[in-house]
């Protein structure tokens, strides 16, 4: 009876031990990237304009990289890269696990810093810097300074190591001193609410009124830039769904008679593109396999206003296809009309819009 009972309290227990096991090894194998994505937002300083985030690992575990990397073109390889791989271990195309960018921009000047979690040979790593750089101690951090290449308007680079699998990389003098403020929790809390709506993205940006960004679109499309302009916050994310990526962009503005003008003039836009592919002459001259793709991302694109409780933006989401992909090698034919007129001030206004939209969702 006692031999039976020790039996089965072992059994009992070796079993208990595996479930745990099993446990523990599937938590924090699947929390390894969540823990790293949320220690690499954390470095964000409060006077940034501009955040970008990459889970290279997710997305080279969707099959919509692979429709993407047999569309993309494949230069062969620059000879300095081909010698740097050799002589570091390192190829981004498969080490590099996470990115995430800080960019501030104020007037004249401008700071990048750069943090990347992956697959490193420190000892390699350093050995290679060290050919063009004297490494410096600044606090608890080996800091090597990249010089700029002749004739290069990059300013020049720190680099540093704080994990065997997480590097630094700032183009200020003083890379501690960036990371210290970075890592300031005071202004966070802004950047971080649009974090989570974004978690689970590999790929999104976060925009606060950066004057680059604004002068990129000025140049594209001055009627657009003229609502960019007036939004306090853009945010893009893009995340894998089989072989289609889908992309969701949206803006937030001040007030919900900004939200309407931004929505119709989108969904303006929208129209007349829909009108110019179904034109008959242009019809005649695009290639029915580039029509049909350009209509069908037009079609699947939705526009939408959204109402918080704190703030009002305007949602567009569309999905980048194969089709569309192989159409965006094809010789460029034809475009739809474009708006001519300026698009109204994003200002509240107590007169109603003339122009008649479908209603918007909202959440």
């Amino acid at each position: 009876m006692w031999a039976t009972n020790a039996k089965k309290n072992g059994l009992t227990l070796i079993a208990a031990t595996v479930l745990l096991t099993a446990f523990l090894l599937f938590h924090f194998s699947s929390n390894n990237r969540d823990s790293a994505r949320a220690q690499l937002l954390r470095y964000v300083p409060d006077y940034a304009t501009s955040v970008v985030f990459l889970d290279l690992d997710q997305l080279r575990a969707s099959p919509f990289l692979t429709t993407l990397y047999s569309w993309a073109p494949h230069p062969a390889e620059d000879s300095d890269y081909t010698q740097f791989v050799a002589d570091t271990g390192f190829n981004y195309e498969r080490d590099l696990a996470q990115v995430f960018i800080v960019v501030s921009n104020h007037g004249a000047t401008s700071s990048t810093l750069v943090l990347a979690e992956g697959k490193f040979d420190r000892k390699k790593i350093e050995a290679y810097l060290s050919r063009n750089a004297t490494p410096i101690e600044q606090v608890n951090l080996k800091i090597f300074r990249v010089p700029a290449k002749p004739n290069d308007k990059a300013k020049p680079a720190s680099l540093a190591f704080l994990a065997d699998r997480r590097i630094a990389i700032s183009d200020s003098d003083n890379l501690e001193q960036a990371l210290a403020t970075a890592n300031h929790r005071q202004g966070r809390a802004e950047w971080q609410s649009r974090f989570d709506r974004l978690a689970g993205s590999p790929l999104f940006a976060v925009i606060r009124q950066d004057p680059a960004v604004q002068t990129v679109l000025a140049n594209q499309s001055p009627q657009l830039a003229s609502f960019i302009d007036q939004l306090p916050w853009i945010s893009v994310a893009a995340k894998p769904e089989g072989d289609i990526l889908r992309v969701v962009a949206e803006g937030e503005t001040l007030t919900d008679t900004a939200a309407s003008q931004l929505r119709d003039f989108l969904q303006g836009i929208q129209l007349l593109a829909q009108t110019g592919l179904n034109d008959a002459k242009l019809r005649q001259r695009m290639n029915p396999e580039e029509r049909d793709a350009y209509m069908e991302l037009v079609k699947e694109t939705e526009i939408e206003k959204i109402n918080r409780s704190n703030a009002k933006a305007v949602r567009i989401i569309f999905p980048i296809t194969p089709q569309f992909l192989k159409i965006a090698k094809l010789p460029y034919v034809g475009v739809a009309p474009d708006a001519a007129a300026d698009p109204p001030r994003l200002v509240d206004k107590k007169k109603p819009s003339s122009r008649q939209a479908n209603p918007a969702k909202t959440n």
